[in-house]
C-alpha cells in the first residue's frame, strides 16, 4: 500500500478501549504514546490486538501550539 501521508509512525499497540461506536487505540512510538480514535469496525477489520505492531498515519493540514 502506498500513502500520500508523510507522517507514518510505527509502534506497538498498548491499549484498545472500545466505546459504543468508537475505539481509542494507543500506540507506543519510541517511548511516546500516540492515541487514535477509530471505529470499532476498523479495529475488527484490522484485527488489532495489544502487543501487535501497527502504524499511526498522520495527515493534517494544520498543527497548533498553545501555552498558558
Amino acid at each position: 500500500m502506498k500513502l500520500s501521508a508523510r507522517n507514518v509512525l510505527g509502534g506497538k499497540v498498548l491499549q484498545i478501549k472500545k466505546g459504543a461506536t468508537t475505539a481509542h487505540v494507543t500506540l507506543d512510538v519510541a517511548g511516546a504514546t500516540v492515541t487514535a480514535a477509530i471505529t470499532n469496525d476498523a479495529v475488527e477489520e484490522l484485527k488489532l490486538q495489544v502487543g501487535q505492531h501497527a502504524y499511526a498515519v498522520i495527515k493534517a493540514s494544520d498543527v497548533m501550539i498553545a501555552v498558558d
